[in-house]
């Protein structure tokens, strides 16, 4: 299984020096951080420089192409019941 990477996914990953994951939401494949959905060792890993992207394999047959209009970003990660754990630390911590 090829899967591609967009270079601006890649950019992306480079700049915030951190690894990202492409799991099931609410609007289809989501493109988050590993802080919103940790990476599982059924993932694909797919390597960006010092950095990973993983692919849940519940996505992977569906995904060719991992594209930036898979990024969620804060308003959409908070909507989402898929993200209800990380929503939740993140307004435990605001207490």
């Amino acid at each position: 299984m090829q899967i591609e990477v967009e270079d601006a996914v890649k950019e992306l990953v480079l700049k915030e020096k951190h690894d990202y994951r492409i799991c099931t939401a609410c609007l289809g494949p989501a493109l988050v951080s590993t802080d919103v959905k940790p990476a599982k060792d059924t993932d694909i890993k797919i390597p960006v420089g010092d950095y990973f992207i993983y692919v849940s394999r519940v996505q992977a047959p569906y995904v060719d192409k991992i594209t930036m209009d898979m990024l969620y970003d804060e308003f959409e990660i908070d909507a989402c019941p898929a993200f209800y754990a990380y929503t939740d630390r993140k307004r435990q911590a605001k207490k």
